[in-house]
């Protein structure tokens, strides 16, 4: 896998080398596109050697998803220079704002459906996918789609915002859900690292009050119905894994009252202060018993008793739950 993801960085080398040489060749004295392109020789150099991706100070190895972000940084974060600190905090501060900018609002309503997220990166940015896409008249069916990407930091909020527009693209394109997410599976894939995925549930509402889910390797959605709760489990594997990879959906109907509970295994797998995992089974039963509750009312209960359950103990992943009532 290491290697995979060194042929990729050293495909990616290559090519902006060429391109600093053509800008070179247009300029006469650019001593900055110089010193880039040596930049970019040394790193190379590195790679033939051995030495790629090992910090130049304490000679261990240097974060992943930096390497996959900027393949030209040469130590870890505990020996950046405090230049290299703050420009790398500030990278962070507007990544994370760019991020934040992509979610959808709260409180949202529309053809008898009504939505609302909670959604907490771990650090300042987040893997998490979370989106609402209708149509511009608002009239035809809704979409609700919620995920994970594989790994954290700077390289899982890319391949979220990438995730984002794929999306937001194929929902236009009035391919049907199936379609929609194996075509997004396949671009996924030839444009990412192989040891990169992500795992994806995503919802059609219909103003009748149908739903059709298709569920990409994610943990399952909980559709309440009375005192009910059903689990729509993965019907397919996480998106990137293979290019050709099939998506079957599962269909529903939902009356006026009814929810649908989205979950990131931040939630799932968050741990006690004694080490307890909070575990799926337990939003299950908070899901069965929240008959008359709006989806906001849900999302909150869901966050008290999770924020009950750790007692103070640390997040260890992004966390985002989303909540879908019927309405009408």
């Amino acid at each position: 896998m290491a290697d995979l993801q060194e042929a990729f960085l050293q495909g990616q080398l290559l090519e902006r080398r060429q391109r600093l040489e053509t800008a070179l060749a247009d300029s006469r004295t650019n001593e900055s596109l110089r010193q880039l392109l040596d930049e970019v020789d040394s790193a190379l150099e590195r790679m033939q050697a051995g030495a790629f991706g090992i910090c130049e100070t304490c000679h261990d190895p240097i974060e992943n998803d930096r390497l996959i972000t900027d393949p030209l940084v040469r130590y870890c974060l505990d020996h950046l220079t405090p230049s290299e600190r703050r420009a790398l905090e500030e990278d962070l501060r507007l990544a994370s704002q760019l991020q934040r900018g992509l979610l959808p609002n709260h409180g949202l309503a529309f053809a008898g459906w009504e939505v609302d997220f909670y959604y907490r990166p771990l650090g300042l940015v987040s893997g998490d996918y979370c989106d609402v896409v209708t149509h511009q008249n608002e009239r035809e069916d809704v979409y609700f789609v919620l995920g994970d990407v594989s790994g954290k930091g700077l390289a899982a909020c890319m391949l979220m915002s990438q995730l984002h527009a794929i999306f937001r693209t194929l929902v236009a394109s009035g391919l049907t859900l199936q379609a929609m997410v194996e075509r997004a599976s396949r671009i996924f894939c030839q444009s990412t690292l192989s040891s990169l995925f992500a795992t994806l549930v995503l919802v059609r509402a219909e103003q009748s009050g149908g739903i059709e889910v298709c569920n990409a390797g994610h943990c399952p959605a909980l559709l309440q119905q009375g005192g009910t709760v059903t689990e729509l489990g993965a019907t397919g594997m996480p998106l990137g894994l293979f290019c050709e990879g099939v998506y079957p959906t599962q269909k529903a109907e939902m009356a006026c009252g009814d929810k649908l509970l989205l979950y990131t295994d931040g939630a799932s797998e968050a741990r006690s202060a004694n080490e307890a995992e909070y575990g799926a089974e337990r939003l299950k039963e908070l899901v069965a018993s929240s008959q008359g509750l709006s989806a906001q009312a849900l999302v909150a209960t869901c966050i008290a008793d999770l924020e009950g359950f750790r007692a103070g103990a640390p997040y260890m992943d992004d966390l985002t739950l989303m909540a879908i009532r019927r309405v009408a």
